[in-house]
């Protein structure tokens, strides 16, 4: 495993190569531009000096006899040399002039070299065409000015990049510090403390990280709150049918006859269907409750309505109640087939369940527009103040003696949510009992086939 690296020390090397790249960049373009103009400078200044010895020499006579050298007025003066030609004869020069010509034609800049030594030349005509005038400078020297000129500023620039480095530092380790103090306030929490994270002087860049750590919490604390939901439904409702079979166990071991024993043993499988059913709808509450969207597919809701009728066929038959389906012969939709069947499941077995013997149950699903299914029956219905409650966990509507676990609506609801579907109760106009009504939105991805 490769070893952590410290965001600041990235930071820190990141700024500092930067800088550096910049400083170097910056020192090599100063260096050019500094050795042009002082190019550009001195070979103004050979011109001037060869101009100053025409108007010199125009103004004497040129004698062939004598070649007197001019003097060092200046600690740069050997640096720099002249030539004075009449006729191909060296007639003036300086001290530190060679005896050979500097340059090999009589106009404009030329590079030299000489025994050795490299001169930057300029030639010029006098007032005659006989006389050609050159003045030379070493180009060591220029080569020295510029060397010293720069030495100077990159000195300064080399004193100043460690005092730039520390300030980057500084300032670097300063803009980590809300970073530092996140660390610490997560670091400080209790494993259950899932308050939102609330820092002053927090930058606008860890403003993102924060609302995404703080929608983390809400999930993490809804998970946890459904968890002991989930935990306290179990226990508060698996209480009831293990305490009924335990005492319908006790009820057969103590019964002497047959008859008293066979309706104990038959209650208790009665008890045990019920805690099994209740299993399975607390399993599947908790499959929901955990966030998990369900892989939706083009499903035939009226295939499965008939599926679920068909199967609690029997059921409504021991009560002598009449199922009746108003539906197309299809209608295709976004859906998920195992937790559309749970809902219709539920919504048709309540009716069956809370419904009296010989009710009329009617389950409805439109030809055309959005998809809809309403289970309508010609039962006792609910009030207004029991209707207000639908929603709440193991709630049942006072007046029903049919088993119940009170977490069917929940589950349906929580399904309907995940099909983008609104739950609906309301008194039947037609059965004049209840009606149960699954109403689609237009946005809602059930929509998207009709």
């Amino acid at each position: 495993m490769a070893p952590r690296q410290s965001l600041q020390r990235r930071v820190l090397w990141m700024v500092l190569g930067a800088v550096t790249a910049v400083w170097l960049v910056t020192a090599v373009i100063v260096w050019r531009e500094v050795q042009h103009e002082l190019d550009e400078l001195l070979d103004g200044h050979l011109a001037q000096a060869a101009a100053l010895l025409v108007v010199q020499q125009s103004g004497e006579s040129i004698e062939h006899d004598s070649t007197p050298d001019a003097p060092t007025l200046h600690r740069y003066a050997p640096k720099v040399v002249f030539q004075v030609w009449h006729e191909g004869v060296l007639v003036r020069r300086s001290a530190q002039a060679p005896l050979s010509p500097l340059a090999d034609h009589d106009h404009g800049y030329s590079a030299q070299v000489i025994d050795g030594q490299r001169w930057r030349v300029f030639s010029t005509r006098g007032d005659t065409s006989d006389v050609v005038v050159h003045v030379g400078e070493s180009v060591s020297a220029r080569t020295h000015i510029l060397t010293s000129a720069m030495r100077s500023m990159l000195t300064a620039l080399g004193l100043a990049l460690p005092m730039l480095a520390l300030l980057i530092w500084w300032a670097v380790r300063r803009g980590m510090t809300p970073l530092a103090e996140l660390a610490r306030t997560l670091k400080g929490r209790h494993a259950e403390e899932l308050a939102p994270i609330e820092l002053a002087h927090a930058p606008t860049e860890m403003t993102p990280a924060i609302k995404a750590l703080n929608a983390l919490f809400v999930r993490i604390e809804g998970l946890l709150a459904s968890e002991r939901r989930f935990t306290a439904d179990a226990a508060h409702e698996l209480r009831t049918p293990v305490s009924a079979i335990r005492t319908q166990a006790q009820v057969a071991l103590m019964s002497t006859t047959d008859e008293p024993r066979q309706h104990a043993l038959q209650a208790t499988m009665a008890g045990c269907d019920r805690a099994s059913r209740l299993i399975d709808q607390l399993l599947m509450l908790a499959r929901l409750e955990a966030g998990d969207a369900p892989p939706l597919q083009p499903t035939d809701w009226v295939r499965l309505t008939r599926t679920v009728i068909a199967d609690l066929a029997d059921k409504a038959l021991d009560k002598a109640q009449t199922i009746e389906l108003d539906a197309p012969a299809q209608r295709q939709a976004m859906g998920n087939e195992p937790l559309l069947m749970a809902l219709i499941r539920n919504l048709v077995d309540n009716a069956i369940r809370y419904c009296p013997e010989q009710a009329h149950i009617i389950v409805h699903i439109p030809a055309e527009g959005l998809i809809q299914l309403t289970v309508d029956d010609s039962g006792p219905g609910m009030t207004e103040a029991d209707l207000r409650r639908l929603g709440e966990r193991f709630f049942r509507a006072s007046g029903h003696v049919a088993s119940g676990s009170g977490l069917g609506w929940s589950i349906a609801t929580r399904i309907a949510k995940v099909h983008g579907c609104q739950l609906l109760a309301q008194r039947s106009d037609t059965l004049k009992g209840l009606q149960v009504a699954v109403v689609v939105r237009s946005d809602a991805p059930s929509s998207a086939l009709q």
